[in-house]
């Protein structure tokens, strides 16, 4: 059967301002790894005739510097708002069982450090994003929009290859506090986007 996700998409990771690795997974990262937490939030989505629409899942990856050559290790929370069934058919799609974006990363990752359920709560306000995960997540980032544009929109990354989709806004981490999976950093570099989209 079919699935499909659309909703916004939040990063923050280790390395400094604008992250190489999401240029491309071929450029090391700024220090000797690359941490980083991906968040989805689902304004609407259905997996096999399961609505999972209102629900956010987040997945926290550390890397060698040069992500393409593998070896990463990822955790995953899945909303704790989520059913059981929901959770489950949200965890098939972000463990790229159901095919997808996560699929083609899967042969990227080395080790499964597992999925977790926990609250997690999603601010949108203008230029300015915050997540809370439990008491593991804790970070707010804030769009950049270039000195001199007067139209006061950010600036953006397009072109890519990504999971969220091929163009972001690039922003910054102003709060982090990240110990998740025995991963631990503080977020500098960000990137969001209003309009990712799923199906499969």
């Amino acid at each position: 059967m079919s699935w499909k996700l659309a909703g916004s998409y939040f990063e923050t990771c280790s390395c400094d301002v604008v992250c190489p690795c999401t240029a491309s997974l071929a450029l090391g990262a700024t220090h000797d790894r690359c941490k980083v937490v991906l968040v989805f939030r689902v304004r609407s989505g259905e997996v096999e005739g399961t609505d999972v629409s209102g629900l956010t899942v987040a997945a926290i990856v550390d890397s060698p510097k040069v992500m393409s050559k593998g070896n990463w290790r990822i955790g995953v929370f899945i909303d704790s708002a989520a059913s059981t069934e929901q959770a489950d058919k949200l965890g098939a799609v972000f463990s790229g069982s159901l095919g997808g974006p996560m699929e083609a990363l899967g042969p990227l990752v080395s080790e499964n450090l597992g999925v977790e359920r926990a609250p997690i709560k999603v601010q949108e306000d203008g230029l300015r994003h915050s997540i809370r995960i439990g008491d593991a997540v804790d970070f707010e980032i804030e769009d950049v929009v270039p000195f001199g544009v007067e139209t006061g929109k950010p600036a953006k990354l397009t072109g890519i290859f990504h999971p969220a989709g091929s163009e972001l806004t690039v922003a910054r981490a102003t709060r982090s506090k990240i110990n998740a999976f025995g991963i631990q950093y503080e977020g500098k570099a960000a990137f969001s986007t209003s309009q990712f989209s799923w199906a499969a």
